[in-house]
């Protein structure tokens, strides 16, 4: 303390001074690491476009505070949201730019004809897509830096269609989306269908990212008297072509693509009764393990009570895969080396940030999972598996 007397005021603002910049050090020289995102933020599927993104950002939120380091360096996770309105030629543009202004080593694309888009120039420009879409050609294509984060949706299609089949009959109209994803779930359901005795009675394409107004399109497949409807895009628009086809008199059961989520569509039409006799991929409101209550508890506190979709599942951990997978290779910029590590990046993740059990990557890039499905039933989802018996 006698010393410090000694100083007069401008030694000790000095002093100050000093200290200051010493302790800001280690924050300055903190890097910032940027994944892109480009999805749907506008128009019809702009909620669907959210649900992807806020997965992410709440698992940056999470990474940032455990405070990583990536090849002896500090560094901070951002994720660059662009809105492509659902539009492949504008995921080009954003991933474009989020490469070359944002340095991003990795963009996430949440619809199959953006992520196909972006395949026909990512490894000459050196960053991975995090594809979030379960369409089975975006890992057939071999793309060395591509990573397919749901499981591919082939696996539904047989279990739904049994389901279905006893319960309701065996003709179905075909009245999903028609954009690239809903295309080629279409192409992959109708074979597959037939395939167990069954027979498409109407295939009638509708487009759910631009409209509200489906009676004509459901009223034209409803006039072949179909069992089963075939139907899904982003989970609001296919909540009102379901309601739309209840007050046209539809009794029957719908098969509802992965893309839409029941409890989502339960919360557009006002409740579950009718949605009775869909059958779609397990909510991530109905997975009742510690794990997922715990995911959900959080995400509902960052943002505002609401419920995650699978969509906001799968990215969260994809984001926290690719993080893991920085810090196995060294890198936060090499786009090779980062992919290599996805394998090993899921393989090291706690349960606690790997909710729906991502067990691995395989050789083409796409997750390897234990995936399920739910089913309105009196009510209620109830798990239905998906696994070859």
């Amino acid at each position: 303390m006698r010393a410090f007397s000694r100083l007069n005021r401008r030694q000790l603002t000095e002093l100050a001074l000093a200290c200051a910049a010493t302790f800001a050090a280690p924050a300055m020289a903190q890097e910032v690491v940027k994944i892109g995102y480009s999805g749907p933020l506008s128009g019809g599927a702009a909620q669907y476009g959210k649900n992807a993104l806020d997965g992410m950002l709440l698992a940056a939120d999470e990474l940032n505070a455990a405070n990583l380091d990536v090849g002896g360096k500090k560094v901070k996770f951002e994720i660059v949201p662009l809105d492509d309105k659902y539009n492949p030629s504008e995921t080009a543009i954003n991933a474009q730019r989020l490469v070359q202004q944002y340095k991003t080593p990795a963009v996430l694309v949440p619809h199959s004809g953006g992520i196909f888009a972006l395949q026909t120039t990512n490894e000459r420009n050196n960053f991975i897509v995090l594809a979030y879409s379960s369409v089975p050609q975006i890992t057939d294509r071999g793309n060395k830096l591509t990573l397919r984060i749901p499981p591919e949706f082939t696996t539904y299609i047989e279990p739904f269609s049994n389901y279905l089949m006893q319960r309701y009959g065996k003709k179905v109209a075909m009245i999903g989306a028609d954009h690239d994803y809903g295309k080629a779930w279409a192409a992959a359901f109708k074979p597959g269908w037939e395939k167990l005795g069954g027979t498409v009675v109407a295939e009638n394409p509708m487009s759910y990212n631009r409209a509200t107004d489906f009676y004509s399109g459901v009223s034209k497949a409803l006039a072949a008297k179909p069992d089963v409807l075939f139907v899904g895009g982003a989970s609001e628009p296919t909540a009102l072509v379901v309601k739309q086809a209840r007050e046209l008199g539809f009794k029957g059961g719908f098969l509802v693509m992965d893309q839409a989520k029941l409890d989502e569509m339960a919360r557009v039409v006002g409740g579950m009764e009718p949605l009775e006799g869909a059958i779609g991929v397990l909510p991530v409101s109905a997975d009742p393990s510690p794990d997922n209550k715990a995911f959900m508890e959080r995400f509902g506190k960052k943002f505002e009570g609401r419920v995650p979709g699978s969509e906001a599942l799968w990215n969260y951990t994809a984001v926290h895969a690719t993080a893991k997978a920085m810090q196995l290779a060294g890198t936060a910029s090499d786009a090779k080396a980062i992919h290599a590590k996805l394998d090993a990046g899921y393989k090291a993740l706690s349960s606690q940030v790997n909710p729906g059990g991502v067990l691995g990557v395989n050789e083409r890039g796409g997750t390897l999972t234990k995936e399920r499905g739910g089913a309105v039933k009196d009510g209620k989802i109830i798990v239905i598996s998906t696994e070859k018996k």
